[in-house]
């Protein structure tokens, strides 16, 4: 696809993503809609980068002008557009965020009515769309929808919902919390004391361009560092747009979406809640979470890389839980994409009931070294397809045998290649990975 990957429309403001693509965007997807019904509900929300503003109006008019109604939910986290589509009767939604990227990058996540992100095929429609010389005829008059903002009643729903699904009480518990000046600011502090837990937030001053800047889930130092000063249970770590959560126990160490999957899957398998004792994981899932959960009698599935994956093989398949190593973790009988505030609570939920501490939990499972490295190429596809590379990886994988993989793969957003290896070392993880880079640099693929 030319404009969408695996997570949205995403790219540098200005350059790659600019205010007609979400204008065009917000047109298609008003007249798409409208033949399902007349006046659609259109839900949009956006986290705090500073072109936030204008590709929301942009996105929101476009949807206005063939006849689409526009609620608008303000700065919030991604995970309350998929539930208020489901609980709020809106046909379809938007996101306007690039996750866990710097700010001068932004994006735009489509969900359908079912809460669920948007289908392929109908992306490429909008992608013919966009590059189409031709504006659909606007509608007049009467039939022009209106923008509304919703955005404190929005987020009281999202917040209200969470308490319906986890009836928990973490009095006792003291949690700091890593907002990465992103969505999160907007709700995951209040939430969480509403739970009678003793929460410290950093990163928490939001000011248009220091979104994840050396903060968030993606920059973990700050968090760990806070974590050995102080006095703390957990460390709460979210992602620029809040549907990803990594945390970090009480001595500064990172308890990543693997080890946070395996936590959840026990519990929940103890419980009698993980049905068909199946976890889903992606490629990218380390090989110590297969081997733990082997031993206490839970069986996985992989899907691609992408949250999107997931959520199709849970319910397709009708599966619990499942998620990334990079947070994303969707608990299926809840949500149907993956949202950080909700994994919180069961995280926070899991370490209450152990008793212990989650540096203890987290001994139960081996997690092997693993390094991923980004190459910049100019083709991906000539790349993945050259044959030097492809004989690199079969003989390192030979090598590696059962005690560790090779994975390969194309960004979904940009032109890079990720060479990531999992050994039994952190030298022969750098070995491996650097003998695959330096093929792809030295042929200039």
């Amino acid at each position: 696809m030319k404009y969408f990957g695996t997570d949205g429309f995403r790219g540098k403001v200005s350059e790659k993503l600019n205010v007609t693509h979400a204008f065009k965007i917000g047109m298609y997807l008003g007249y798409y809609f409208s033949k399902k019904r007349p006046n659609p509900r259109m839900i949009v929300g956006k986290d705090t980068r500073l072109s936030g503003d204008t590709l929301e109006h942009a996105l929101a008019a476009g949807a206005a002008s063939m006849g689409a109604d526009v609620y608008l939910l303000g700065v919030t986290p991604t995970p309350a557009i998929s539930l208020l589509i489901r609980k709020g009767n809106y046909d379809m939604g938007a996101m306007i965020s690039a996750s866990h990227n710097p700010y001068q990058d932004n994006g735009i996540k489509l969900f359908n009515e079912d809460g669920f992100k948007l289908q392929e095929e109908v992306e490429l429609l909008i992608e013919e769309y966009i590059d189409s010389e031709e504006l659909l005829p606007l509608v007049s008059g009467k039939e022009i929808g209106k923008i509304i903002d919703i955005h404190d009643n929005g987020l009281a729903k999202y917040a209200a919902w969470l308490h319906e699904v986890c009836d928990f009480d973490f009095t006792g518990m003291r949690v700091l919390c890593d907002l990465a000046n992103g969505s999160a600011t907007a709700i995951a502090k209040s939430v969480l004391e509403s739970y009678n837990a003793e929460v410290d937030v950093i990163s928490n001053e939001p000011n248009g361009i220091n979104i994840n800047e050396g903060c968030g889930s993606t920059h973990l130092e700050l968090l760990q560092d806070k974590m050995i000063e102080g006095e703390y249970d957990i460390g709460l770590a979210f992602d620029g747009d809040a549907d990803r959560l990594l945390a970090v126990d009480e001595h500064g160490c990172i308890v990543d979406g693997d080890i946070i999957m395996y936590l959840c899957g026990k519990y929940m398998k103890e419980h009698g809640t993980l049905n068909q004792d199946v976890v889903v994981t992606t490629v990218m899932s380390n090989i110590g979470l297969h081997k733990a959960f082997k031993e206490c009698g839970i069986a996985t599935k992989k899907t691609a890389v992408g949250d999107k994956y997931v959520s199709e093989c849970l319910f397709a398949e009708g599966y619990s839980l499942g998620g990334e190593q990079s947070g994303h973790i969707i608990f299926k009988d809840e949500a149907v994409t993956g949202d950080g505030l909700l994994t919180a609570l069961h995280l926070l939920q899991v370490l209450k009931h152990s008793g212990t501490s989650l540096s203890t939990l987290r001994e139960s499972i081996e997690i092997y070294p693993q390094l991923l490295k980004n190459v910049r190429v100019q083709s991906k596809k000539a790349a993945m397809e050259d044959s030097d590379v492809k004989a690199a990886i079969e003989q390192i994988t030979v090598l590696l045998g059962d005690n560790g993989r090779i994975l390969v793969r194309p960004s979904g957003t940009e032109e890079l290649i990720r060479v990531m290896v999992e050994a039994q070392s952190d030298e022969l993880c750098e070995n491996y990975v650097n003998q695959v880079i330096e093929i792809i640099e030295n042929k200039r693929l």
